[in-house]
Protein backbone atom coordinates (compact mmCIF):
# COMPACT_ATOMS: atom_id res chain seq x y z
CA UNK A 1 0.00 0.00 0.00
CA UNK A 2 1.46 3.29 -0.66
CA UNK A 3 0.92 5.96 1.88
CA UNK A 4 0.27 9.35 0.90
CA UNK A 5 1.65 12.42 2.38
CA UNK A 6 -0.61 15.68 2.71
CA UNK A 7 -1.08 17.96 -0.07
CA UNK A 8 0.71 15.40 -2.33
CA UNK A 9 -1.38 14.28 -5.68
CA UNK A 10 -2.30 10.76 -5.65
CA UNK A 11 -1.23 10.50 -9.03
CA UNK A 12 -4.12 8.68 -10.44
CA UNK A 13 -6.86 11.21 -11.18
CA UNK A 14 -8.47 9.97 -8.26
CA UNK A 15 -10.71 7.06 -10.34
CA UNK A 16 -12.95 6.29 -8.05
CA UNK A 17 -14.69 9.89 -8.05
CA UNK A 18 -16.75 11.58 -10.53
CA UNK A 19 -14.30 13.92 -11.18
CA UNK A 20 -11.65 11.34 -11.75
CA UNK A 21 -13.93 9.77 -14.47
CA UNK A 22 -14.23 12.64 -16.21
CA UNK A 23 -10.79 13.32 -16.05
CA UNK A 24 -10.28 10.05 -17.14
CA UNK A 25 -12.38 10.19 -20.23
CA UNK A 26 -11.03 13.80 -20.92
CA UNK A 27 -7.72 12.42 -21.21
CA UNK A 28 -8.63 9.24 -23.07
CA UNK A 29 -10.86 11.30 -25.76
CA UNK A 30 -7.51 13.51 -25.95
CA UNK A 31 -5.32 10.56 -26.51
CA UNK A 32 -6.18 10.24 -30.15
CA UNK A 33 -5.20 12.36 -32.94
CA UNK A 34 -8.48 12.62 -34.83
CA UNK A 35 -10.32 13.67 -31.73
CA UNK A 36 -7.54 16.42 -31.35
CA UNK A 37 -7.58 17.02 -34.94
CA UNK A 38 -11.68 18.45 -34.75
CA UNK A 39 -10.76 19.94 -31.57
CA UNK A 40 -8.60 21.95 -33.20
CA UNK A 41 -11.29 22.32 -36.04
CA UNK A 42 -13.52 23.80 -33.50
CA UNK A 43 -11.40 26.17 -32.47
CA UNK A 44 -12.68 28.35 -35.38
CA UNK A 45 -15.86 28.68 -34.11
CA UNK A 46 -19.16 25.81 -34.08
CA UNK A 47 -19.06 23.67 -37.00
CA UNK A 48 -21.35 20.83 -39.06
CA UNK A 49 -19.95 17.53 -38.03
CA UNK A 50 -20.25 17.13 -42.08
CA UNK A 51 -18.03 19.68 -42.36
CA UNK A 52 -15.31 18.64 -39.94
CA UNK A 53 -15.47 15.01 -41.48
CA UNK A 54 -15.13 16.09 -45.18
CA UNK A 55 -11.17 16.28 -44.93
CA UNK A 56 -10.92 12.85 -42.62
CA UNK A 57 -9.95 9.59 -44.63
CA UNK A 58 -12.68 7.59 -42.75
CA UNK A 59 -15.96 7.14 -43.20
CA UNK A 60 -18.82 9.98 -41.41
CA UNK A 61 -19.86 7.18 -39.23
CA UNK A 62 -15.96 7.04 -38.35
CA UNK A 63 -16.35 10.56 -37.43
CA UNK A 64 -19.31 10.58 -35.76
CA UNK A 65 -17.92 7.68 -33.58
CA UNK A 66 -15.15 10.22 -32.30
CA UNK A 67 -17.49 12.75 -32.09
CA UNK A 68 -19.47 10.35 -29.08
CA UNK A 69 -16.38 9.97 -27.44
CA UNK A 70 -15.67 13.93 -27.40
CA UNK A 71 -19.51 14.46 -26.38
CA UNK A 72 -19.33 12.02 -23.24
CA UNK A 73 -16.09 13.35 -22.30
CA UNK A 74 -17.66 16.85 -22.18
CA UNK A 75 -15.52 18.70 -24.44
CA UNK A 76 -17.82 19.25 -27.27
CA UNK A 77 -22.02 20.02 -27.31
CA UNK A 78 -23.98 18.67 -30.33
CA UNK A 79 -27.02 20.86 -31.22
CA UNK A 80 -29.33 20.07 -33.86
CA UNK A 81 -30.13 22.77 -36.28
CA UNK A 82 -32.98 21.55 -38.47
CA UNK A 83 -31.28 18.42 -40.04
CA UNK A 84 -27.77 19.64 -39.56
CA UNK A 85 -26.17 18.77 -36.51
CA UNK A 86 -23.64 21.38 -35.12
CA UNK A 87 -20.60 21.39 -32.70
CA UNK A 88 -19.62 23.98 -30.90
CA UNK A 89 -16.42 23.54 -27.94
CA UNK A 90 -16.85 23.17 -24.44
CA UNK A 91 -14.02 25.10 -22.43
CA UNK A 92 -14.61 24.23 -19.37
CA UNK A 93 -14.55 20.06 -20.36
CA UNK A 94 -10.79 20.87 -20.52
CA UNK A 95 -10.27 22.61 -16.94
CA UNK A 96 -10.31 19.03 -15.58
CA UNK A 97 -7.40 18.03 -17.30
CA UNK A 98 -5.79 21.24 -16.92
CA UNK A 99 -6.18 21.77 -13.15
CA UNK A 100 -4.53 18.17 -12.89
CA UNK A 101 -1.58 18.97 -14.81
CA UNK A 102 -1.02 22.23 -12.95
CA UNK A 103 -1.25 19.80 -9.55
CA UNK A 104 0.90 17.91 -10.71
CA UNK A 105 3.49 20.32 -12.02
CA UNK A 106 3.58 22.32 -9.09
CA UNK A 107 4.30 19.47 -6.62
CA UNK A 108 7.12 17.91 -8.89
CA UNK A 109 8.38 21.46 -9.09
CA UNK A 110 8.44 21.96 -5.36
CA UNK A 111 10.36 18.66 -5.54
CA UNK A 112 12.70 19.58 -7.88
CA UNK A 113 13.52 23.06 -5.55
CA UNK A 114 13.79 21.40 -2.55
CA UNK A 115 16.54 18.41 -3.92
CA UNK A 116 18.53 21.58 -5.90
CA UNK A 117 18.33 23.11 -2.31
CA UNK A 118 19.85 20.19 -0.75
CA UNK A 119 22.20 19.35 -3.22
CA UNK A 120 23.75 22.87 -2.53
CA UNK A 121 23.97 22.25 1.33
CA UNK A 122 27.32 21.15 1.85
CA UNK A 123 27.13 17.57 3.90
CA UNK A 124 28.41 17.52 7.51
CA UNK A 125 31.76 17.31 7.57
CA UNK A 126 32.83 19.33 4.54
CA UNK A 127 34.13 22.67 4.33
CA UNK A 128 31.05 25.52 2.71
CA UNK A 129 31.45 26.86 -0.45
Amino acid sequence: MVEEQAGEPRGDGDSDSDGGQRLDRAYAALADPTRRALLIALRAGDARITDLAAPLPMTFAGVSRHVSVLESAGLVRRSVRGREHWLSLRPEGLAAAGDWIAEQTAFWSRRADALAARLARPAPGEPGP
